[in-house]
C-alpha cells in the first residue's frame, strides 16, 4: 500500500493542532492515575477516566483536522500525533492489565508489535531515512482500540450495561489488534522495498 507524503507547512511549534496534541498527552498520565485509583486505595474514578479518553478520542479528530485545514500540518506535530495514540494506548494497557481487565496476552500481542516497528525505525534510521508515514490500516487500528479499550473498562462492573460493552469492546479489541498487525506487516514491506531500492542505488 502506497502512502502519500504529507508536505509540511509550517515550522511553528506553538499552532493550535499541536497544542491540542500537548494537552492530550498531558492527559496520559491523568488518565492512568484515575485508572489505577482503586488498585491503591483510592475510590472508583472510571467515569473521570472514560472523560479524559474522550477528550484525548475529540483532540485527535481535531488536531488533524484544523492541522490540514488552516495549513498548520508541522514536523512537530507529526511526532506528536502518533505518540500521544501510542501513549494512550500503552497507559491503557497498563492499567487495564492490572486491573486484570485485559489477559496478559492481549499487551504482549500489542506491543510486540510495537518492538517490531521500532527495529525498522532504527534499520531506517541508519540509512539516513525518516519513518514512512503512518498508513490508514494503522489509523483505523487505533480507532478500534480507542473504542474499545473505553468499553472494556466499562465492562469491569455488573448489570446489563456491563455484559453490552464486554461484547462490544471485545469484538473492536479483536479488530483493532488484527488490523495493527496488518498495518505493522504493510509497514515491514514499506521498509524492505526502501532498504532494496537504496541496495540497488548504491
Amino acid at each position: 500500500m502506497e502512502v502519500q507524503e504529507t508536505r509540511v507547512q509550517t515550522d511553528r511549534v506553538f499552532t493550535i493542532p499541536n497544542v491540542l496534541s500537548m494537552a492530550r498527552l498531558l492527559g496520559v498520565p491523568l488518565f492512568l492515575w484515575l485508572v489505577l485509583l482503586p488498585e491503591f486505595g483510592g475510590p472508583n474514578a472510571d467515569g473521570w477516566a472514560l472523560a479524559v479518553l474522550a477528550l484525548s478520542g475529540v483532540s485527535d479528530y481535531l488536531d488533524g483536522k484544523l492541522a490540514r485545514r488552516w495549513n498548520q500540518i508541522s514536523s512537530l506535530g507529526r511526532i506528536l500525533d502518533p505518540a500521544a495514540d501510542r501513549l494512550y494506548i500503552l497507559s491503557t494497557l497498563v492499567g487495564l492489565t492490572w486491573r486484570d481487565v485485559l489477559p496478559l496476552w492481549l499487551p504482549i500481542l500489542l506491543l510486540s508489535r510495537e518492538v517490531m516497528l521500532l527495529a525498522m525505525v532504527w534499520l531506517l534510521d541508519r540509512r539516513g531515512f525518516a519513518p514512512p508515514q503512518v498508513n490508514f490500516l494503522g489509523k483505523a487500528a487505533t480507532f478500534n482500540l480507542m473504542y474499545a479499550f473505553p468499553l472494556l473498562l466499562l465492562s469491569d462492573g455488573s448489570g446489563w450495561l456491563a455484559s453490552l460493552a464486554a461484547i462490544f469492546g471485545w469484538a473492536f479489541a479483536g479488530w483493532g489488534t488484527a488490523l495493527y498487525w496488518w498495518a505493522g506487516a504493510l509497514y515491514v514491506v514499506q521498509v524492505r522495498r526502501i532498504l532494496a531500492a537504496d541496495a540497488a542505488t548504491g
